[in-house]
């Protein structure tokens, strides 16, 4: 059994982690914390999401900065469901202990330091570590996360919009010098469990946000190896993501060679439902990938003009952030496909 400790807990993604380790037949949840400063440390985490009321038991216990070797104590990984800074701040006491660390932030996404100033309003004072975590697609980097120490999750924007476009990237069929455009909405959960004006419920409403300067386009683009214009929405829904990406096809590519590209990519990687395989005709939704450890791809071209448009939805908190982060986990420690083997909403 992997022994396990989550730091971040009482959120929505640190929640679903808990859960997700909790039911893994490989792996045993030893504690759950937050930060000394929470309003809910000391709380069942059972007591705090209701949805897990008499099933996760564990309180979450407070944790300060300073002793945060303290939760690589007795176990063999601990995952980070904290804030950037957060991540940043933790991550290295806890790898300095041996012990292995799966980041739900963007704090170990970028290989510089440099993007850090600029999108996300902090300077890094890591770069060691940002020369050696591996970024977590899992799908892509799986002989890198085999062996990681530092494991960076990725957002949930790029995975559904990099798992959309990896393929034709990587086969070449994209044509040169073009910028792929995606157009992605969100459920309001995206935006965390802390309360705000954004996510208040009489003032959520369907709009764009972040418009050519969110953090997750050069994210996006870094592991892609091209440019994208990225457009996040705010959607009126809880959870879930679909993207829309409109991309230039390279001269003379064929429908049978997008289905290879596609066919290929994911072949023997369940996580991944291809629509034009599985349901032709139909398109990715949210309803589809809801509670569910999937991403659900679909495509269309149009062969004279040289236009693809892809679908591409998942849940945010799942394959955009805890049950990515559980298949990581599987990868590094050469466990079963859990929550995937499982066949089942969660």
């Amino acid at each position: 059994m992997v022994k396990c400790s989550i730091i971040g807990a009482s959120g929505y993604t640190g929640a679903e982690l808990a859960n997700l380790v909790e039911q893994h037949p490989q792996m045993t949840l030893k504690a759950i914390y937050v930060s000394e400063r929470s309003a809910d440390a000391d709380t069942e985490l059972g007591t705090l999401h209701r949805r897990y009321l008499g099933q996760l038991n564990l309180p979450l216990t407070p944790l300060a900065t300073a002793d945060v070797a303290k939760a690589a104590e007795g176990v063999d990984l601990v995952f980070l469901a904290t804030d950037h800074k957060v991540s940043v701040a933790l991550a290295p006491g806890l790898l300095e202990t041996g012990v292995t660390v799966m980041d739900l932030s963007g704090g170990f996404r970028f290989d510089t330091a440099a993007p850090y100033d600029q999108f996300y309003g902090f300077t890094h004072d890591s770069p060691e570590w940002l020369e050696q975590a591996v970024y977590g697609l899992a799908e892509w980097n799986a002989a890198e996360i085999s062996h990681a120490q530092l494991v960076a999750v990725p957002g949930c924007y790029p995975t559904a919009s990099l798992l959309a476009l990896k393929p034709l990237q990587e086969a070449g069929l994209l044509k040169a010098e073009t910028t792929p455009v995606i157009n992605a909405v969100s459920g309001v959960s995206g935006a965390g469990r802390k309360a705000s004006m954004v996510n208040s419920f009489c003032e959520v409403s369907y709009n764009p946000y972040g418009v050519l300067n969110h953090r997750h386009q050069p994210e996006i683009a870094l592991h892609l190896g091209n440019s994208v214009i990225f457009t996040p929405h705010l959607g009126n829904f809880p959870r879930g993501i679909v993207a829309t990406i409109t991309a230039q096809l390279a001269d003379g590519v064929t429908a049978a060679a997008i289905d290879q590209a596609y066919d290929h990519a994911y072949a023997g990687k369940p996580a991944v439902r291809l629509y034009n395989q599985l349901s032709p005709g139909h398109w990715p939704s949210i309803g589809g990938v809801a509670n569910t450890p999937y991403c659900d791809i679909g495509w269309k071209a149009d062969l004279e003009s040289g236009h693809i448009v892809i679908g591409s939805a998942i849940d945010n908190l799942l394959k955009g952030a805890a049950s990515q982060a559980i298949q990581c986990a599987n990868i590094r420690f050469g466990l079963t496909n859990y929550p995937i083997s499982k066949k089942a909403a969660l």
